[in-house]
């Protein structure tokens, strides 16, 4: 059955200045010369006419064509750009589904096709999915690292080891005879796999880091009611985001607003006063707040020490800060890690630089070749366990079967599990059957 030719609009919303509108699949020439006569040169932009089946024009642009297999999806694929008005977009996506074997694309299938042709693996095209998304300059650094092939290349090396300490293991099983078969190759082959379980659990202990930059460090501002906590959203955000009133009980829900803090993204949540209630709205309110500060990453307690509050309502625990607001109407303490007023800016700048402390002693890994998606995490330690057991069970073939399953779970990550290959290790390697 011969694949439909997709199209869709590449670029952002309309209007713009310019709109790009994307063809991939083998009817993609065919639909080019059906808008602007004759092909461009591969690969370089021409400026051309589009026109309707009427021969009216639609409008000028650049027509960039790529030929298969040089192309993002490995087909034949093709843009136009061309100014981004509503009115002229529609014109041309109206004409494409005119064209016999096009359809409008459905989301993300021009990445598909470059997976299903081997143009990008699963991670890549997660990288770039991220990239799109970036908002801070970690997440960008992050997904440029993943969208490059980073991150699948040292996945890809891992199996690659695997695999051949799997060749090494079935040629001592299958193959003992053969004089080209080393006589016991377990020394050197439970060496490397002892090296390959250290360097993945150091890998899969930087998930939590990968994580933070790719979804957000969650800092959450907890503390009694009228502590201050919506003023303090408010003055970190610096827009109106939450409602400030003098009444206790006035935030019910939880809050939340994302900020850049030095590259990285920090969501920020207002929550609920703690406090006694038998109101049934601010008591769901209250039992929303307590499960954000047991998940959150930093949570910022806030003291008001000028009605009354004092040290010994603080909160203990690495991820607690306790915070004295108001210090505009309160005596100096040292009972407190800060004190802030966000009616004279007081200690703002400092809590700014306390959160990026935090962060940077949470996010510390050597590069960002991180794991940073579940699935990404639930992999590596699939393949930890199967290697856990290659190390400590008795028998070679089921030694053997573990490895086989741990090289299974990167290949699982990348989408590039290949069972064939093993049989190609073995006969170069080792001149079997010459």
């Amino acid at each position: 059955m011969t694949r439909q030719t997709i199209y869709a609009l590449s670029s952002g919303g309309l209007p713009s200045g310019v709109a790009v509108v994307r063809i991939s699949g083998p009817a993609t020439a065919a639909a080019l010369q059906h808008l602007v006569g004759t092909l461009p040169s591969p690969r370089q932009a021409s400026l051309r006419t589009i026109r309707n089946p009427n021969g009216d024009p639609i409008d000028s642009g650049l027509i960039l064509f790529f030929p298969s297999p040089a192309s993002f999806t490995g087909e034949d694929c093709a843009e136009l750009q061309i100014h981004g008005g509503r009115a002229v977009v529609q014109s041309l996506l109206q004409c494409l589904s005119e064209i016999p074997g096009l359809r409008l694309a459905v989301e993300g299938e021009f990445s598909r096709r470059a997976f299903e042709n081997g143009k990008l693996d699963l991670v890549e095209i997660e990288g770039l999915a991220d990239l799109i998304a970036a908002e801070t300059e970690m997440q960008r650094r992050l997904a440029v690292e993943h969208s490059s092939g980073h991150l699948s290349k040292l996945y890809d090396s891992w199996a690659e080891r695997l695999t051949r300490c799997r060749a090494l293991i079935e040629a001592e099983l299958d193959f003992a005879d053969e004089d080209d078969v080393p006589g016991s190759v377990s020394d050197q082959v439970w060496a490397e796999v002892n090296r390959l379980q250290s360097e993945i659990s150091a890998h899969l202990a930087n998930a939590d880091a990968g994580e933070i930059i790719r979804d957000g460090f969650k800092v959450v501002i907890a503390g009694a009611p009228n502590a201050g906590k919506s003023s303090l959203m408010n003055a970190l955000a610096q827009r109106d985001v939450a409602i400030v009133t003098d009444i206790a009980g006035t935030t019910r829900d939880v809050l939340q607003v994302d900020l850049d803090i030095g590259g990285f993204l920090v969501k920020l949540y207002d929550t609920a006063g703690l406090r006694e209630t038998e109101e049934r709205v601010e008591r769901e309110g209250i039992r929303r707040a307590e499960n954000l500060v047991a998940q959150a990453d930093l949570v910022l307690y806030l003291h008001d020490q000028s009605s009354g509050l004092s040290a010994e309502h603080a909160v203990s625990g690495d991820a607690r800060v306790n915070i004295r607001t108001k210090a505009d109407l309160a005596v100096a303490s040292d009972a407190f890690d800060l004190s802030i007023s966000v009616q004279t800016g007081e200690g703002l700048d400092e809590l700014r630089l306390l959160i990026g402390d935090r962060i940077a002693r949470t996010v510390r890994p050597e590069s960002l070749a991180l794991p940073s998606r579940l699935r990404h995490k639930d992999s590596l330690a699939e393949c930890l366990r199967a290697i856990g057991i290659a190390l400590s069970a008795g028998e070679l073939d089921l030694r053997a079967e573990e490895l086989r399953v741990a090289a299974n779970a990167l290949g699982r990550i990348t989408g590039r599990v290949d069972v064939e290959n093993l049989l190609d290790v073995i006969f170069s390697e080792f001149c079997i059957g010459k």
